[in-house]
């Protein structure tokens, strides 16, 4: 089954607005073992049309997002009556909604926003109870006079609307369309610590042996995930020999990032942790709270950039400094140590570097971080890591590794 995206709104092309709905379709999607062949952005007006004609006539899926509001320029509703040769028609059903909606804000419904009430004949109303733009499903023998086969869904652009529609209406429709749909499955295992052509040297050539089974990666921020799909049978064979192979650097088989499984396991716990960051300059702490819940976990976070504010904020002696520099495992361990110490947590977790692009050494080149764990009542450890390369990229991965070492703490796993 062919699918086609298709993306109306000026404000894409002119970067306005980030298209954050293609890449979540997308992974809504492959979650059904369905993939979106091609996706087009088009501007308002006359290129929605063209842009949904063409893809109706490559494709029997077509998604549609955006153009369903009540200003001029969303035309997405007309522009698909007119392709498809289908009169415009009030729906008793959608005005009451309308009706009932602007009644309890004391307006009354206006002719622009009548608009979203007309309803090409035929064609499905998908309910929208985040917003006052239904969606609209043609089936796929709408458009046959017409010479077009394809079923052609018209969804709103905004994410909190979109989303909910996506999941509870339009999904069931797709996954009726797969004819062993009841069978397929998909999933992703998400790992991290370890590299993607290292993952590729410990399972492709296992998973290739399963046939049937669809095998792809997606490297995303500081993980790898692993995504298998096929007949359920065959996707469990795969996810077998994948966690054999992969084991502890599996970090969730959900979707999940660290940050939220690291999160979770805390609350299940009832621990606290702290962060101590130089180098990473507060984007650990940032990406724990993050996570809702994690105020019942996260008990302080320290930013203490400049050396004078590691002796002041963290207990980090003057001569542990002046001995072995702020980038070394000694004044690690001690942040870790005077973190868990300030704040009174369970776990604490530091981190010291040299981001660059400047500030490196011969023996500290730019990349080289050193990030530690304290625990209450357990060891300290330390590691050095090296993350040549942007600034970005660098705390991205530096945060990475040190939530790392804490998941593998909570869950008694030695740090590799």
């Amino acid at each position: 089954m062919r699918i086609e995206l298709v993306n109306t709104g000026t404000e894409l092309l002119l970067g306005d607005t980030i298209n954050t709905n293609a890449a979540w379709i997308g992974q809504r999607l492959a979650a059904l073992g369905l993939e979106v062949s091609r996706q087009t952005i088009v501007p308002d007006g006359r290129a929605v049309f063209e842009g949904i004609e063409e893809a109706a006539r490559r494709s029997g899926v077509v998604l549609v997002t955006g153009g369903l509001g009540p200003t001029n320029d969303d035309v997405s509703r007309e522009c698909t009556a007119e392709l498809l040769g289908l009169p415009l028609e009030l729906n008793a059903g959608v005005m009451q909604w309308l009706s009932d909606y602007f009644g309890k804000r004391g307006k009354p419904v206006n002719e622009a926003s009548r608009r979203q009430a007309m309803v090409p004949r035929g064609a499905r109303v998908l309910e929208n109870p985040f917003g006052t733009a239904p969606g609209l499903h043609m089936p796929a023998g709408l458009g046959a006079e017409r010479g077009l086969h394809a079923h052609i869904f018209l969804l709103p652009g905004p994410p909190r609307e979109l989303k909910p529609m996506m999941e509870n209406l339009v999904e069931p429709i797709l996954r009726g369309m797969i004819p062993d749909g009841d069978t397929r499955a998909a999933l992703y295992l998400k790992c991290t610590g370890i590299g993607e052509s290292d993952i590729v040297e410990r399972i492709q050539a296992g998973l290739e042996q399963i046939g049937g089974l669809e095998l792809g990666y997606c490297i995303g921020k500081g993980d790898v995930d692993v995504r298998l799909s096929g007949h359920r049978d065959l996707v469990e064979q795969g996810a077998r020999l994948v966690r054999e192979r992969m084991g502890n650097f599996i970090v969730s088989e959900d979707r999940r990032v660290i940050e939220e499984v690291v999160v979770a396991l805390l609350r299940e716990r009832k621990q606290w942790v702290s962060t101590a960051e130089s180098c990473t300059g507060g984007f650990l702490v940032n990406r724990l709270t993050d996570v809702s819940g994690s105020s019942e976990v996260l008990a302080e976070g320290f930013v203490t950039y400049a050396n004078g504010a590691k002796q002041k904020l963290l207990g980090v002696l003057p001569e542990t400094l002046a001995m072995n520099g702020a980038v070394s495992e000694a004044v690690v361990r001690e942040m870790a140590e005077g973190c868990l110490r300030t704040a009174g947590a369970d776990h604490a977790l530091a981190a010291t570097g040299v981001a660059g692009p400047t500030g490196g050494t011969p023996d500290r080149p730019v990349g080289t971080v050193w990030v530690a764990i304290a625990s209450r009542g357990g060891p300290t450890e330390a590691r050095k890591l090296f993350f040549p390369g942007a600034r970005d990229r660098f705390k991205l991965l530096t945060s990475q590794a040190a939530l790392e070492m804490l998941r593998r703490r909570l869950l008694g796993i030695s740090v590799e």
